[in-house]
């Protein structure tokens, strides 16, 4: 599957079959975030939440290929991210593109 972050796939013909997306709400375990509130302390990286929303995306993409895989698509344009805070120490990733298919 092809994942782009622009409008088309340089050099082919492709036809939109629709928008998918994928999320996931992710929460880190109590110890992280006991260990991310005493680094705020100090300043730095929290490399905790680092991780949660690396592992977040992943799966937001997992769920947006199958649900174009799905559809049919041979690609996903147009690749955009989002995310908010739901409660404290949760997150919700979204990932939402343009499934196509390649013409030529």
């Amino acid at each position: 599957m092809k994942l782009l972050n622009i409008d088309y796939i340089p050099g082919k013909e492709i036809d939109a079959i629709g928008m998918v997306k994928g999320t996931v709400v992710m929460s880190k375990n109590i110890g992280k975030d006991f260990m991310a509130g005493m680094k705020t302390l100090v300043g730095g990286e929290l490399s905790g939440y680092t991780e949660m929303l690396n592992e977040s995306r992943q799966i937001a993409i997992k769920r947006m290929v199958d649900e174009a895989e799905a559809l049919g698509a041979d690609a996903v344009i147009n690749i955009r991210y989002g995310s908010s805070s739901l409660m404290q120490g949760a997150a919700e990733v979204i990932a939402y593109g343009t499934a196509v298919k390649i013409l030529n």
